[in-house]
């Protein structure tokens, strides 16, 4: 089982133009369902095999292609496969498949770009979220959706007090240069404060200690997390958790925290315990979309619509704020983006691409927020609705 993060998906959503392909599929862990999976698989290479001849490919050039996808097909990978959602993406010199916790539909996608929408709520506004583990000795930085969650090396996180500090003689005699941050919690560069705790007491020396410890775990996490907007849950004793909160730059970090010593948790038990908190932000996040849009529709506001025609070139030119889209639906169709045209088809024809996908995309290329739910979650049932920038 795998997590698709930002930076996992960005060479999806940013790859060169081409014949991209896309494939879902549900798979199964057992009975008649599981043995009919193969064949499912091999239909929908064939379905993409014929789309890609319709797009202009010799028929070896198609299978070309689709080799590194063909050659999954074995006992072996079916049997790992449980009860999982399967996604595989190819284009030239590109191929690249994900084992998911999600009952996708079968669908084959064949443009010039590749199909993320059934990702969405793996990415954005109602699935992902970091957790952060603090400990003395052990600190650990976690991605997570509502069913998975994987530990994640950070690039110069610490991983104690001890190698925070890298203490030398100086320190050992109790002097330890305090980091202070610049403007508050919004901005996390980190400039040198005095020094502190000469002849100080050995607990209020320890504390400056770990404040310094938290301003470097910081530091770390800012380069991780400059364009995120995922949720992060922290969890430590209950005297780390505030000492943390005032070195924290990160602005998505969540008031309610989780107490007690993570050390002695398993990766599952800590996602146990962050998921409620986590959800019940998620819901809160769309609760506001929701009546945010009520607000602005159909007023004198401009700000928010759900006619795709007008959604599409304002999602293109980054001007969508926040997105809610059906997932499970398509509107196949083209979008003229010299002329900001956009044409709905009723059924796909060559060339078309889903447009419901691509306003996704570029809602999230452009730092916008995007919530993947059931169409009859979207108001007027339509199978979007967008909140403007401007």
């Amino acid at each position: 089982m795998q997590i698709i993060s930002r930076e996992e998906i960005k060479p999806l959503l940013e790859q060169p133009k081409g014949n991209c392909v896309s494939i879902y599929m549900p798979t199964h862990p057992a009975g008649p369902e599981v043995r009919q999976d193969p064949i499912r698989f091999k239909n929908l290479i064939k379905e993409a095999e014929a789309r890609l001849i319709d797009a202009g490919l010799e028929p070896q050039e198609a299978t070309a292609l689709l080799q590194q996808a063909i050659d999954l097909d074995t006992q072996e990978f079916w049997e790992q496969m449980g009860e999982l959602g399967l996604a595989i993406f190819i284009s030239k010199d590109f191929f690249r498949y994900y084992s998911l916790p999600a009952n996708f539909q079968e669908l084959v996608v064949v443009t010039d770009r590749f199909h993320i929408k059934p990702l969405l709520p793996f990415l954005n506004g109602n699935g992902r979220f970091y957790l952060l583990a603090l400990s003395q000795q052990d600190v650990r930085f976690f991605e997570g959706t509502h069913y998975t969650i994987n530990e994640v090396e950070v690039e110069n996180l610490p991983k104690s007090l001890e190698e925070a500090l890298n203490q030398d003689e100086t320190a050992k005699e109790g002097q330890f240069r305090i980091a202070t941050s610049k403007g508050g919690t919004a901005n996390s560069f980190v400039q040198p404060g005095a020094f502190h705790g000469q002849g100080s007491p050995d607990r209020d020396q320890h504390q400056e200690q770990i404040r310094q410890f938290f301003y470097v775990i910081d530091k770390a996490l800012h380069e991780k997390l400059r364009d995120e907007t995922a949720p992060l849950v922290i969890t430590g004793v209950e005297y780390l958790l505030p000492l943390y909160r005032q070195a924290n730059s990160y602005q998505h970090l969540m008031e309610e925290g989780i107490t007690g010593n993570p050390e002695i948790l398993s990766a599952q038990e800590l996602h146990d315990k962050a998921w409620p908190i986590v959800e019940a932000n998620f819901q809160k996040s769309q609760q506001e979309f929701m009546e945010r849009f009520q607000q602005l529709f159909g007023g004198d506001s401009d700000k928010a619509t759900n006619d795709l025609k007008q959604i599409i070139p304002a999602a293109y030119y980054q001007r969508v704020d926040s997105l809610l889209v059906a997932v499970g639906q398509q509107q196949w169709g083209l979008f003229d983006p010299s002329s900001e045209t956009v044409y709905l088809h009723e059924e796909k024809e060559t060339g078309d691409e889903d447009l419901l996908d691509l306003v996704a995309t570029h809602t999230l290329l452009n730092g916008g927020t995007v919530y993947a739910v059931p169409p009859e979650q979207i108001p007027y049932s339509t199978p979007v609705a967008a909140i403007f920038r401007y």
